[in-house]
């Protein structure tokens, strides 16, 4: 099955693309590890593409939509895939819904994680890692997963190992930005989201709500994928 997963940041959409990933033994494609392959590779459109990312300015949609298609052609994509991180845009999305219809490429799930901006802010702000294990949840704003206080310090929860955040984490100008593209649903991705609702057919939306555990936000999808 071919799955495409939104989701603004904070929403855990990596996490529940993993946890797909690992179900269906299917490949979780990242959009920006299409470009790195394609740039480090030195291939064709790799390299068009770094003249663009040199320069600072946005790949255009004739060289992204191309490397996405020749990803999810490759070999370990027979037996399904899962693709995040694109379109982020109404047009990136019209776009690409054309080039899989002629590629005779089915896309046989949407999955949308539905979260409040607000609640999604939260999520990036008060998200603490591991030094030990990027795996173990600590959050300072949620009870189940909160760090503990050892010597006036906040530990990791799961092995009391020191605690980071990540700079961009904590940098409201870059976290507003990245959800004012992701919250438009007139040119955004959130207009993404409803180019692919209205195409219905055979392709199936699954939008679960975001503010659940992780465990019942993987139950609600899981449950609709067949």
């Amino acid at each position: 099955m071919n799955i495409l997963v939104f989701g603004p940041n904070g929403s855990g959409k990596g996490t529940q693309g993993a946890i797909i990933q690992k179900k269906y033994n299917m490949p979780h494609i990242e959009s920006g590890a299409i470009f790195r392959k394609n740039i480090g590779g030195g291939t064709e459109l790799g390299m068009k593409a770094k003249e663009y990312i040199d320069r600072g300015d946005l790949v255009p949609d004739n060289i992204t939509i191309p490397m996405i298609l020749d990803r999810l052609q490759e070999a370990d994509c027979k037996q399904g895939w899962i693709l995040d991180g694109f379109p982020r845009n109404k047009v990136q999305a019209e776009t690409l819904a054309k080039a899989l219809t002629d590629a005779k490429m089915p896309l046989d799930y949407v999955v949308e994680i539905v979260l409040p901006r607000d609640v999604a802010k939260l999520r990036i702000t008060g998200r603490r890692l591991c030094v030990n294990d990027n795996n173990h949840p600590n959050h300072i704003a949620f009870d189940a997963i909160k760090p503990v206080e050892k010597d006036g310090k906040l530990v990791c929860r799961v092995c009391g190992g020191a605690l980071n955040t990540r700079a961009d984490d904590q940098d409201d100008v870059a976290i507003d930005k990245r959800h004012d593209i992701y919250y438009d649903d007139n040119t955004g991705t959130m207009a993404a989201v409803n180019v692919f609702k209205a195409i219905g057919g055979k392709t199936k939306v699954i939008s679960v709500d975001g503010k659940a555990s992780i465990d019942a936000v993987s139950a609600s999808i899981m449950k609709d994928l067949v």
